[in-house]
């Protein structure tokens, strides 16, 4: 059966707070096999006969919405595509390694359209720069993410769509762990 990971938005930030062993409860009761989570973020791991990341998304979304009482966007990636996420390199090396910068990545559920890009790329400043690869956002902070005057809920503004936000350093993990 495929493996597949779900990142969860709004999972244990502002005020929603699920438990781990409840939300691998919740997947379980869609009839998934090995669920696990990862660190408490709303990181899910698990298997799937379903061939479709799409349908998957939305039969996760509904069951969260049912259960947990609030809106919660789903976004799928296989194993492989975890794995090329987690290898991608969007900025220099030397940018990579400069102390105090920080690599943050954005799933999307789609790729975001030429004009969201466009408009998002504009936005760059000495702080955040951002490239958009496929279905995800890198985001390089060159401070402390509270310190930055950007945030997920701009990016989404931006892009128009739903997005949810991991450090490199954990996709990476999961990219080791899982793929």
């Amino acid at each position: 059966m495929p493996k597949y990971l779900a990142f969860l938005r709004a999972i244990n930030v502002g005020g929603h707070t699920v438990k781990m062993d409840h939300l691998r409860r919740l997947f379980e009761a869609l009839g998934f096999a090995n669920v696990e989570t990862f660190i408490a973020s709303g990181n899910v791991i698990f298997e799937s006969s379903s061939k479709s990341a799409k349908a998957l998304e939305k039969k996760i979304e509904k069951h969260l919405h049912e259960s947990l009482g609030y809106e919660v966007a789903t976004f799928i990636r296989t194993t492989a595509e975890l794995a090329a996420v987690a290898q991608y390199q969007p900025f220099s090396t030397t940018e990579l390694n400069d102390k105090g910068n920080r690599l943050y990545i954005a799933f999307t559920a789609d790729p975001p359209s030429a004009a969201a890009k466009k408009k998002l790329l504009a936005s760059a400043n000495e702080t955040d720069e951002f490239h958009i690869h496929g279905r995800e956002v890198y985001w390089l902070c060159r401070k402390q993410f509270h310190e930055s005057k950007f945030s997920g809920a701009l990016l989404e503004k931006i892009l128009g769509m739903p997005a949810t936000v991991r450090n490199v350093t954990t996709v990476r993990k999961m990219a080791a762990k899982y793929a």
